[in-house]
């Protein structure tokens, strides 16, 4: 799972903090390097969640580092942006009309079974400090790394707009979690859209 071996490596080389280590173990007890990133839009594959947390990475470390800022605190909200997917998703089945044959068939999907509802971003951090603590800055961008998607921001609330304006790690993470997304992991997924 060469997937799995970049994150951990990445992970390992940049991220000192302690509790980092608990974190990794704990990672290994849930289905973070074999759960989907979403039930169908992207990375919607066994896989696609650490597939899409490297996306983001890339995109971030990439785009937006520049030498003398905290690498480790990039890493640690790209690769952890999305750690509530854990454990959130089942597979299923549903009956699919095959357009070749006309017959029904059942087919596998994603589909969410949240123990925990918690909220998006604010369960991932939640998470993460189960283990380590987080900055204030890394908590911010992974708390609003969903942007206007977000229940709250979509529901009127300001705070996403006074975190982008103090953090710009937040709005930095929000535009690479859009790019990778919406840009490099198009038709990455296993589950056909409807």
């Amino acid at each position: 799972m060469e997937h799995r071996e970049e994150f951990l490596a990445l992970f390992r080389q940049q991220v000192n903090r302690p509790g980092a280590d608990k974190l990794l173990d704990w990672l290994d007890t849930t289905d973070f390097f074999r759960a989907p990133a979403s039930s169908r839009f992207h990375c919607a594959c066994e896989g696609g969640l650490v597939q899409h947390s490297l996306n983001v990475y890339h995109v971030l470390v990439d785009h937006f580092y520049t030498e003398g800022e905290n690498l480790e605190s990039y890493t640690i909200c790209a690769l952890l942006h999305d750690l509530c997917k854990a454990n959130f998703y089942k597979v299923s089945t549903r009956n699919v009309k095959n357009d070749a044959t006309g017959q029904w068939e059942k087919v596998p999907f994603y589909q969410v079974e949240d123990a925990f509802p918690y909220g998006h971003g604010e369960k991932s951090v939640f998470l993460i400090e189960r283990f380590m603590k987080l900055r204030t800055a890394e908590a911010v961008a992974i708390r609003w790394h969903m942007g206007g998607f977000d229940d709250a921001a979509r529901g009127g609330s300001f705070a996403i707009s006074a975190a982008y304006d103090a953090y710009p790690l937040a709005v930095k993470l929000h535009i690479a979690d859009l790019e990778a997304t919406y840009l490099y992991e198009k038709g990455t997924s296993s589950v056909p859209r409807r």
